[in-house]
């Protein structure tokens, strides 16, 4: 079994990617998630760049980790300086991390371009600055920053500046494709090349490993990635989601599973690849961004099935629509609801509400014919398990309706503010400024023989018809209070109606453990809101309802 070391860069290369920004708090978690995992080594930021960089490697010396070596990243000299008085080296250091990753120029264009430096002075800046570290006593892993761009303009410098590195002592050369742009034909030829030159240059020293770092400029990171290591690499970078400058970096959380699973390759623990998909989801939380569900083994989506046909081969046959068993990533599957999905599917997502039932039910044919009744209408279960269950229930003749809406009413307000508005002289040829009032509704509800009437104001009308069914449920329910909804959307269907047209509300609901999903569809906005409400509170208490009874049956 092949050994990939695996290099996680998400608090370094992942944090420049747009709409990331992570507290101190977070880096010290994602260090958690990351040597949970069991990445060989975790990229933690440059000391040298900013305050919070500095607190983070004060801080992170607290946590044991026990997988994970921590480095600290930072550039090589400045030209024309002595290595031991640069403030960018002697953070490195003084951030205390066993491992020291650097970058240099390996393009002749941008060593005179942008360092505006001799081609010889490059390559004294990188030779000293590795030199330097490997005498502080810290593992140095070099950058080989623009390789490829650099191989292509001028191979022989290219492989000059990695000599210069390997013979200071660097014990991993990482080849970089900065900008995204190589096909993974030339990243291969591109490493065989640097081995080629490394090895044949080398004499006594021990050679050095070789190592990946690809950009999806143009979604071929992971493709270039594999290039690389097929061609003799052994070791790879990127970010656990794919998060990263620009189109974003080597996303290891697809890339891992296939080295494991299609490569016999270790990367990870012994048993921790089944924990990828959980980790991968929790980094994604930490750094506040949303996870595509087509993302490759541990996206929502990744074993999710619609069409009828392929649902009936899996149930049948797994391997017949799925490359891997999804537990090997910690993943599961998905049938997914809809007028394309045959009995089987039903059957199979309905097994923990009717055990034993099968495709042949008469449930199972009255509820598909239902489907697609519904979905003509513009409903949509895929997204919306909650409702679609409570649907079966009712065509089962087994749901139990906990309250009813008699009536409700609700207001939104909107005045023309006069305070502020300026004089008529002022405001010629100008309307008159807006100020928005909180909407607020009314409810009447039977719960039981009982009646119970409740108004609330809300940040907009939904929100109101929201709070108003709560309280006025609150003394029937408790446990509602613990309940409250976390994502709204909203889709119309047929735009060519216009306004007239209908729209789909889709109501994500949690109470903090669990989290689920309901639709409702009307003309009427508020209205297709107030289905999927109710819908989401009859969810709610019929799943309290029967945790209790499984209680009691114990």
């Amino acid at each position: 079994m092949r050994r990939i070391e695996v290099f996680d860069t998400t608090l370094r290369d992942g944090a420049q990617g747009e709409g990331i920004s992570f507290s101190l708090r977070d880096k010290l978690a994602l260090t958690e998630v990351l040597d949970e995992l069991g990445v060989a080594f975790i990229e933690a930021g440059n000391p040298g760049s900013n305050p919070k960089d500095l607190g983070f490697f004060r801080e992170v010396k607290k946590l044991r980790l026990r997988n994970a070596s921590l480095c600290a990243f930072g550039s090589t000299r400045k030209k024309n300086a002595a290595a031991r008085d640069d403030t960018n080296l002697q953070s490195i250091l003084a951030a205390e991390t066993p491992v020291a990753v650097i970058f240099g120029k390996s393009s002749r264009l941008h060593v005179k371009n942008v360092l505006k430096a001799s081609l010889e002075e490059n390559l004294a800046m990188i030779e000293e600055s590795v030199a330097f570290l490997r005498e502080a006593g810290r593992e140095v892993i070099y950058d080989a920053e623009h390789f490829f761009d650099g191989w292509k303009e001028d191979a022989a410098y290219a492989l000059q500046t990695l000599r210069a590195a390997a013979g200071a002592g660097a014990g991993r050369l990482v080849l970089c494709d900065t900008n995204g742009g190589s096909f993974p034909g030339e990243i291969e030829k591109g490493v065989t090349a640097a081995l080629n030159s490394i090895r044949s240059g080398n004499g006594a020293m021990t050679a050095p490993v070789f190592g990946i770092h690809a950009h999806n400029d143009m979604g071929l990171a992971a493709a270039c990635s594999l290039a690389a290591l097929e061609a003799g690499a052994v070791h790879v970078q990127g970010t656990l989601t794919g998060a990263g400058e620009r189109c974003g970096n080597t996303c290891l959380s697809a890339l891992i599973p296939s080295l494991e699973l299609k490569l016999n390759a270790r990367c990870l623990p012994a048993g921790n690849l089944a924990r990828i998909t959980e980790l991968t989801r929790k980094a994604a939380e930490i750094s506040n961004i949303t996870l595509a569900g087509g993302l490759p083994y541990i996206g929502a989506s990744a074993f999710a099935h619609k069409a009828g046909m392929h649902a009936d081969a899996i149930i049948k046959t797994s391997v017949s629509f799925e490359h891997i068993d999804p537990s090997l990533v910690g993943n599961g599957r998905h049938f997914l609801i809809s007028e394309m999905g045959g009995r089987s599917a039903i059957a199979e997502r309905l097994r923990h509400l009717f055990p034993g039932i099968t495709k042949d039910d008469p449930v199972i044919a009255r509820l598909s014919r239902r489907l697609k009744e519904l979905e003509a209408e513009g409903w949509q279960f895929e997204g919306a398990d909650a409702s679609f269950e409570i649907l079966a229930r009712k065509l089962a003749g087994n749901h139990e309706s906990f309250f009813s809406i008699l009536t409700y009413r609700v207001a939104s307000e909107y005045h023309a503010g006069t305070a502020a508005l300026p004089s008529p002289a002022e405001n010629a040829g100008h309307a008159p400024s807006l100020l928005r009032y909180p909407a607020n509704a009314w409810v009447k509800v039977l719960a039981g023989a009982e009646c119970e009437i409740a108004a609330a104001e809300g940040d907009g009308p939904v929100n109101a018809l929201d709070q108003a069914l709560r309280r006025a449920l609150a003394r029937f329910f408790p446990l509602l209070q613990e309940v409250r909804l976390d994502d709204y959307k909203v889709r119309v269907i047929d735009s060519n109606s216009d306004t007239a047209a209908k729209v789909r509300v889709l109501i994500e609901s949690t109470d903090g453990r669990a989290a689920w999903t309901t639709v409702g569809v009307s003309t009427d906005v508020i209205d297709a809101s107030r289905q999927a409400l109710v819908d989401s509170i009859e969810y709610k208490l019929f799943m309290a309802a029967r945790a209790e009874n499984e209680r009691n049956a114990d």
